[in-house]
């Protein structure tokens, strides 16, 4: 690929990120509150919220699958860009909770794939550069931050009515962009006509093991992404305070990105991934018991590497693994078992336990969650090596 094009398939990319995650800078803070607005339950938001996670686990690899098949990941991509944009413009004619659960439904259906889809593009794009992924993917984190930052002054200005609209803008003229991304389509497998069966990739003994602990990892994740606001604002802290925590972790988060083909130039990828396990107990068994402004900011800053680095080091490490003729198969089913399964079983076991035992706790079994996973891969690893 030509200098000057592959510059420009990079700014694309990178404008795909930041409108990405720009509209889950809207989405996912607000869009639950919005619920509660309406006056939905508990259990209605949850049931929202568990039927979008739920997709990620099945309709990624359904359209991974697909578009390795054939070929065709570019045409698929731009059409779940397209579709869900339409599907989430009914949620600006209704209130109900029926009406709300068929559209996130069907909106998921077409949602659920993009950012395994467009982690594909990434990679194949970057070619041998592919250890300066986080540059790129840095991208989407800063749009994340400018939207959380701005749109609270937004909704106090006008209502929380106003996220439904904004986000159909961002995923129509994200869709419209789409339309520019290169196609990153294979020829000689074309001709080849060559496909691995998803039964074929998960065969591959180092992926089970590595997809078993990234589950865990991301399991660990649940009682921070569920209730770490609420355990702020229980410990008696505001929602100022709360977003700062929460700007924090992303700002470290870019920092890692940026600086990520310095680190896996001089880190293997494995010790990486090793490396976040230690570091993601380590975070979860500090919030165990900190009260004090000083350290739970510090449990912060540890995000540029239990997401940071772990996640980057994913992505390559999966690449590594899958064969050519597979790569948006096994992007998919990463995303599917890390930020599907991984996610909502965090999410179901969190909620079950919180109110018995506490957010303090939580953390705890967090800790002991991340660490079993940093464990397991270390002595596999370990094995390998024998």
């Amino acid at each position: 690929m030509k200098g000057k094009r592959k510059d420009l398939f990079k700014i694309i990319i990178s404008f795909q990120y930041f409108l990405y995650f720009g509209i889950m800078g809207i989405f996912l803070p607000y869009f639950n509150l919005y619920c509660y607005h309406l006056g939905f339950s508990g259990f209605q938001i949850g049931t929202l919220s568990a039927v979008r996670t739920g997709a990620t686990v099945i309709f990624p690899l359904f359209w991974g699958i697909l578009a390795d098949r054939f070929q065709i990941r570019k045409p698929i991509y731009i059409l779940c860009n397209f579709i869900s944009a339409f599907i989430w413009a009914l949620y600006m004619y209704t209130a109900d909770f029926w009406s709300m659960l068929v559209i996130t439904t069907c909106y998921a259906i077409f949602y659920a794939p993009i950012i395994s889809f467009l982690e594909a593009f990434t990679i194949d794009i970057l070619g041998h550069e592919k250890k300066s992924y986080g540059r790129l993917r840095a991208w989407g984190s800063m749009a994340f931050i400018m939207v959380v930052v701005i749109l609270g002054r937004i909704i106090d200005l006008f209502s929380i009515e106003v996220i439904i609209v904004l986000v159909f803008a961002g995923s129509l003229f994200q869709a419209f962009v789409s339309i520019k991304i290169p196609d990153t389509k294979n020829k000689k497998l074309l001709k080849k006509k060559s496909f691995s069966p998803i039964g074929n990739i998960l065969l591959n003994r180092r992926l089970i093991i590595f997809l078993f602990c990234a589950f865990l990892m991301l399991v660990s994740h649940g009682a921070y992404y569920a209730f770490f606001s609420i355990h702020l604002a229980n410990l008696g802290y505001g929602s100022t305070f709360i977003g700062i925590t929460w700007a924090l972790a992303s700002t470290a988060e870019i920092i890692v990105m940026i600086k990520s083909d310095r680190i896996f130039k001089r880190f293997s990828l494995e010790n990486v991934l090793v490396f976040s396990f230690v570091v993601a107990a380590l975070r979860w068994f500090i919030l165990f018991s900190a009260t004090s402004t000083a350290v739970i900011m510090l449990t912060q800053t540890l995000h540029a590497i239990t997401y940071g680095s772990f996640h980057i080091a994913s992505i390559l490490y999966i690449d590594s693994l899958t064969p050519d003729e597979a790569k948006t198969t096994g992007q998919a089913v990463n995303n599917a078992v890390t930020y599907g399964l991984g996610m909502t079983v965090g999410f179901f076991i969190s909620g079950c336990l919180y109110e018995t035992i506490g957010s303090f706790a939580l953390f705890a079994l967090s800790g002991f969650i991340a660490l079993v996973g940093g464990v397991v891969f270390k002595g596999s690893q370990m094995i390998e090596d024998l």
